[in-house]
């Protein structure tokens, strides 16, 4: 596999992942946005004045989880720089992930079947599934500069349609067709994987969360091989 086909596949696979993750702890857990925590407070202010404040506090405690999975990120690049071990970034910090993924996944079905009331069991499961989605985010913010954003889409879309906007007039660059094209990859990714884990969550419950742990265990493997042709050559 080229590069450029080795980035197309990180932008189709991580861009679904986000999706399908934040869509299927929207329904599966009182509307908890996982990979999107920012807007966990327009939902909780709108619960706040709302007859049902369900919810809230999963809300509320996805936020600081999804810090924990940021710094866990962090801490992981920061000790295997210091250890000149950067050939094992990618692995472990997709391991953590794929970790953090089961967690959620466990959690999920020991909650279920979920009911209107949270309950300690579903509260930790969304705080595993925003740990989860923050460690994705810190992931390929610092070691897949390359990419475009996989999990925040508002700024993917404003890029492109910014870029669309100088090819349409004539002034685009090289570098503007990349970056739609990059762009283009991963949002349709996250809208089909957004799509198909509301399905997958109504048909299996949290058994779903396999197609995602799948596509980190795809993805550990390919970079595991990445690392043995590069110490080979």
């Amino acid at each position: 596999m080229n590069i450029e086909s080795q980035h197309r596949f990180q932008a189709i696979s991580l861009g679904f992942l986000a999706g399908y993750v934040n869509t299927l702890g929207f329904v599966a857990l009182f509307g908890l946005m996982t990979a999107l925590v920012t807007g966990n407070f327009i939902l909780i202010g709108a619960s706040l004045v709302s007859d049902s404040s369900s919810g809230v506090l999963i809300k509320f405690l996805a936020f600081p989880a999804f810090i924990v999975g940021i710094a866990a990120i962090r801490i992981i690049t920061i000790w295997l720089d210091s250890r000149h071990q950067q050939n094992l970034q990618i692995q472990l910090t997709v391991l953590l992930q794929l970790v953090l993924l089961v967690a959620f996944m466990v959690t999920g079905l020991y909650a279920s079947p979920i009911g209107k009331e949270q309950t300690t069991a579903a509260i930790i499961c969304g705080m595993f599934g925003a740990a989860a989605m923050g460690a994705h985010s810190a992931y390929t913010r610092l070691l897949l500069p390359h990419l475009a954003p996989t999990s925040m889409m508002t700024g993917n879309v404003t890029q492109i349609v910014l870029d669309a906007m100088e090819l349409i007039l004539g002034k685009a660059d090289t570098a503007t067709k990349v970056r739609i094209s990059k762009a283009l990859w991963t949002i349709s990714a996250f809208a089909i994987g957004a799509i198909v884990a509301g399905f997958c969550y109504v048909a299996v419950s949290f058994w779903a969360l396999l197609v995602p742990i799948a596509i980190l265990i795809w993805l550990l493997r390919q970079e595991h091989y990445c690392n043995t042709d590069a110490q080979q050559v």
